[in-house]
């Protein structure tokens, strides 16, 4: 999970309690952190450039256009174009339990060059060009991506002189990696681009309303009508991951919410998300985490002291 450092949150001025914004700005991005500490609904917020927005704390669904409405949480990220109208709520954010959420503004010829790198450098198996993500872009994050985001906070707020330069390099490979993973097609709720006469269709409804209970392949390729090798592939094909990962990918989103309430034990949470150990959990939550749920649950009440 992304941390706030003492020192910004120390140097930081709450002057709202419903996305209070703290920005700071250089040659080719602006990072801006919100913090909202009531409860509230239908938040606007929109960006001249497009921007990386990442979960740190809290929950929030998000509503944007011609997309359902789906929870956004911490070790999520969301790629949204320029200009591209967000409507928010905050079901569950107090005073002792704000939610944060940074959003990194690129410069769009930034994104250009890197384009123009990577297609001259870094050519596709394909042999088509690099082009810019698909908007809306959620995903998890994978512990690159939570790396460089954890720099890019240390960065931004650093005074050194030499600052524009570290941050533009991070920069780089902050959108080589993001385009990587979009290319890989790490879906979650509002990246499910497939159609809706898709037989996977059905499927995704199932395992969502049924996260929490034992889930098997043989069982899903029944509810699409294919034979197990065929729905395998299917999978895959279309949605860019297995559907093992993609199961325990909804599964960890519903950890990292039950993780939010002190109160439950780590049995509870991997019995309630459909793990059947707790090593197994452990293993897939740290992965995508980067924190054992252990650790991740006493991150979380430390924040509320």
């Amino acid at each position: 999970m992304v941390q706030l450092s003492e020192h910004f949150l120390k140097g930081r001025r709450l002057e709202t309690l419903v996305e209070n914004q703290t920005s700071y700005f250089m040659n080719n991005a602006a990072m801006h952190v919100f913090e909202t500490h009531e409860q509230a609904k239908s938040v606007l917020l929109k960006f001249e450039q497009p921007v990386l927005a990442s979960m740190i704390q809290g929950k929030k669904i998000m509503h944007l256009r011609d997309y359902e409405s789906f929870d956004f949480l911490p070790g999520e990220s969301l790629v949204l174009p320029a200009n591209e109208s967000m409507c928010i709520d905050f079901p569950e954010a107090m005073a002792k339990n704000p939610t944060r959420c940074l959003a990194m503004a690129i410069s769009e010829d930034k994104i250009d060059k890197v384009l123009q790198f990577m297609n001259e450098n870094m050519p596709k198996d394909s042999r088509e060009d690099w082009g810019i993500m698909d908007y809306n872009f959620h995903f998890v994050n994978d512990r690159g991506i939570f790396q460089i985001i954890q720099r890019l906070l240390f960065l931004f707020t650093e005074n050194h002189p030499s600052k524009d330069f570290f941050v533009d390099n991070m920069l780089r490979e902050l959108i080589i990696r993001v385009l990587q993973t979009n290319e890989r097609k790490i879906y979650s709720n509002a990246t499910l681009s497939i159609k809706s006469e898709s037989r996977l269709t059905e499927v995704i409804r199932y395992i969502r309303n049924n996260v929490h209970k034992s889930l098997q392949v043989e069982q899903l390729s029944k509810i699409a009508c294919m034979s197990v090798s065929n729905f395998y592939r299917t999978f895959k094909s279309e949605l860019g991951i297995s559907p093992v990962e993609f199961i325990n990918n909804e599964r960890i989103k519903l950890a990292v919410g039950l993780l939010q309430d002190p109160k439950r034990s780590i049995k509870d949470v991997y019995l309630d998300c459909g793990f059947e150990s707790r090593s197994y959990f452990n293993r897939v939550f740290k992965t995508r985490q980067n924190l054992a749920p252990g650790e991740y649950q006493s991150k979380i009440k430390k924040s509320r002291l």
